[in-house]
């Protein structure tokens, strides 16, 4: 199915995985898709596939990533070397602060793509590069971000499906549906009349600091994913002599504390704008190409917004396609539209600016 066709880069290797699972073939007189689910547009939506294939769209290259790697490298090795040669006063800490967000963010944005197996051809290299990027370079379970992720674009915006609205109804209400029916209850665990006012100050800047930093070594640890857990160790021994060599203790922490508590306001505020707007509920089974367009949108492109947000701009195509390589997003939007307009399906697209006031 289109889920299938969508996770996995090594089809024929997977496949023989599900050997074992077939207990038989449709009667002739049996549909093939359920109901809720619309036919032509499946239909449509596997031509296009097709399409993006042999136009190349689904290889990577890897200058891009290369390079993008390099650039992270170098902001990273540049915020130690800014407190190194200027001293710890208070403008090298805060330009410090500045370039190792800037690394960190960015890092962020490359285990996104080697989690998704769309940096290298071979299956092995995407989870080797992955296990340094997030465990060495971002200190937290490549495992952990794959398990949760994927689940993510299995079902988006789909209540008790996709963990990342997990934090409804306990720390905000989301969605309009969801809205009215805690009001009907009378369920209450938070002022939600005033959330768009604590938001600023709860998700964005404490996400990554406290509980990404908690359940990433308590689901690594839980499920035994020994290999990662030792990659994480070696961010935390790395970062802590090199700018332990620096910096006292109070100011250590204080280091810390606030790169992870503007790491987080960056990631936030980029991965929210997508998703947080658009359209959360119970999963209603419909088919892929409408389970994503309804729970995505887009925002504009533009040099700095496709580096900023790591073309996670194009939330859409990456949505319908997560395992090509972002620098072809651009190239199958038009083709996506098409699609859309064909089908009647709403394809949003948005300012940056706009993007992020929908969120409040």
């Amino acid at each position: 199915q289109d889920a299938f066709a969508a996770f996995h880069v090594d089809k024929v290797l997977v496949s023989k995985y599900l050997k074992p699972l077939q207990i038989g073939e449709l009667a002739p007189d049996q549909p093939s898709i359920e109901p809720t689910k619309n036919k032509m547009l499946v239909k449509d939506f596997r031509e296009l596939r097709a399409t993006v294939e042999k136009m190349g769209l689904m290889e990577p290259n890897q200058l891009f990533f290369f390079l993008h790697l390099a650039h992270i490298l170098l902001l990273d090795t540049a915020a130690w070397l800014i407190l190194f040669y200027f001293g710890t006063s208070l403008m090298p800490f805060i330009i410090s602060l500045v370039v190792l967000t800037i690394s960190q963010v960015q890092a962020s944005w490359l285990q996104h793509d080697l989690g998704h197996l769309s940096v290298f051809r071979k299956t092995k290299w995407n989870h080797l590069l992955h296990k340094f990027v997030m465990c060495h370079l971002l200190g937290a379970s490549a495992k952990w971000w794959t398990l949760l992720h994927s689940q993510h674009h299995a079902k988006p915006n789909c209540f008790q499906k996709d963990p990342d609205i997990d934090m409804h109804p306990f720390l905000f209400t989301l969605g309009k549906k969801f809205s009215v029916e805690l009001g009907i209850k009378k369920t209450k665990y938070m002022p939600y009349n005033h959330q768009h006012k604590y938001f600023f100050i709860t998700l964005p800047p404490l996400l990554f600091p406290t509980y990404f930093q908690c359940h990433t070594f308590y689901i690594a640890y839980t499920k035994r994913y020994w290999a990662d857990l030792a990659w994480m160790l070696t961010f935390y021994i790395k970062f802590f002599v090199t700018y332990g060599s620096l910096l006292e203790i109070k100011s250590l922490l204080a280091y810390y504390f606030i790169f992870r508590m503007l790491e987080s306001s960056w990631f936030v505020w980029v991965s929210q704008m997508n998703h947080i707007p658009m359209d959360i509920y119970y999963d209603k089974n419909l088919d892929w190409v409408s389970t994503q367009l309804q729970a995505t949108c887009n925002v504009e492109q533009s040099l700095f917004n496709d580096w900023f947000t790591g073309h996670l701009n194009f939330q859409i195509e990456h949505h319908l396609f997560p395992t090509m390589p972002r620098h072809n997003c651009w190239k199958v939007a038009p083709l996506v539209k098409s699609l859309c307009a064909k089908h009647g399906i709403e394809y949003q697209c948005k300012p940056l600016l706009t993007a992020f006031g929908d969120i409040v």
